[in-house]
């Protein structure tokens, strides 16, 4: 495996999966794979997209999508570090990132400076959007079906879409380099005078992209009438274990907290040979999908998980990857089912982009003259929903992550 594909599967397995385990023992439902795209599954009042297909053929070397790799994951680890406390969590900085960088096309001056230092983008900004077109298509590719395997390859599926104020006059090159880029056209919903119904349009839209894993993403009140634009993205990715546990063999085994109190949980069992590493403060596993893709279990040792934690940035996830070898593991591992939600506004504010956002004092220096030449924008929020429910057979995950933009006044007549 070549070292981008190596950086690409690590960035998906932690994308989507990295979870601290919980006592809930619900299992993954089943549910068939296909990788077809469905469309918007509720009637808005129209629906515009910019007469250009996606570019599925790029230019995009090697070199510029490890760089964006690269980025995505110092993003990740950032916004790991800042919204991890001692409570569960599951999120994809794939997913948030993906919003974001769609709606960096549409920031400029120091929203767009502010917006580059957070998402840790290296490329030239002409670059920027191709080299996220081919990240995409490339960990979307399904791979081909195993030899004398009847087990579906992993399937990882992702949808962007943009819903936008009827008659508000969004520039044309906005739709159209998110159109050849993130293959999104924009529905068209009143949020003038409807904005509950166009709220639940768009939750109905990502429920249906993630087979029904992300509900409700958008709450209540974060739309409202002054909203002008919300852009989409949502994943979803199911993949059995190339090596899976045996039924038979889960156990209800303890399972000690952070707080140190002991749970009965259902404890999965299996030996197998993987890569396995150990560094200071943590033991780390790989284990594989069917297909080219895996998950990466890090352990921390007992009473250093505040410390890893802290240190968990791209340099460990690289040592990490740097470190796993072939070994005969002895694995106990807890079966879950967990999901986290987040408004992450004010996380983003204090990594670096606050003016994106109105100020605590109601000014508004945001810059979003990219989706339109009125310098009336801002971003209202940033919400993220992220699932994710591990078994013997495998994984299913799910996330999405909305920006919500509006005007800081009602629009003079």
């Amino acid at each position: 495996m070549s070292y981008l594909r190596r950086f690409l599967t690590l960035l998906i397995a932690t994308s989507l999966v990295a979870a601290a385990c919980s006592a809930d023992d619900a299992a993954p439902t089943t549910t068939s794979v296909t990788t077809t795209v469905p469309d918007a599954p509720t009637p808005t009042t129209g629906f515009v997209r910019a007469d250009v297909p996606r570019a599925t053929a790029t230019d995009v070397s090697d070199e510029e999508l490890a760089a964006l790799v690269a980025g995505n994951t110092e993003f990740a680890a950032d916004l790991y570090r800042a919204i991890a406390g001692d409570e569960n969590l599951v999120l994809s900085p794939y997913s948030i990132a993906a919003a974001l960088t769609m709606t960096y096309a549409g920031a400029r001056g120091a929203t767009e400076a502010e917006m580059r230092e957070v998402l840790r983008l290296s490329l030239d900004d002409d670059r920027v959007h191709p080299a996220r077109n081919e990240l995409d298509l490339r960990v979307t590719t399904q791979p081909d079906t195993l030899p004398d395997d009847d087990r579906e390859p992993f399937t990882i599926r992702v949808a962007n879409s943009l819903w936008g104020q009827e008659g508000y006059p969004f520039l044309d090159e906005f739709l159209t380099l998110l159109a050849e880029h993130y293959d999104a056209g924009m529905n068209l919903v009143d949020f003038a005078d409807a904005a509950e119904d166009a709220r639940r349009t768009i939750n109905d839209w990502v429920e249906e992209q993630t087979e029904g894993r992300i509900v409700d993403l958008i709450p209540a009140g974060v739309i409202d009438s002054f909203t002008r634009l919300v852009l989409v993205n949502a994943i979803w990715f199911k993949a059995n274990w190339a090596t899976p546990f045996v039924e038979e063999a889960t156990t209800d085994d303890s399972f000690v907290t952070l707080e140190g109190a002991q749970v009965t949980v259902p404890m999965m069992h299996g030996s197998l040979q993987t890569a396995y590493a150990s560094g200071d403060g943590y033991q780390a596993v790989r284990l594989p999908y069917a297909g080219d893709a895996a998950m990466v279990v890090v352990l921390p040792d007992a009473g250093r998980f505040a410390e890893v934690r802290a240190g968990f940035d791209a340099a460990r996830i690289d040592e990490i990857g740097e470190r796993l070898q072939t070994r005969q593991v002895d694995l106990a591992m807890p079966k879950f089912t967990f999901r986290s939600e987040a408004g992450l506004a004010q996380t983003l504010a204090n990594l670096g982009m606050p003016t994106a956002f109105v100020a605590p004092d109601g000014t508004n220096g945001a810059d979003l003259t990219g989706i339109t030449e009125r310098r009336e924008l801002f971003v209202q929020d940033v919400v993220h929903q992220a699932f994710i429910a591990v078994d013997e057979r495998g994984t299913e995950a799910a996330a999405a992550t909305a920006v919500v933009i509006g005007l800081t006044a009602a629009p003079m007549d």
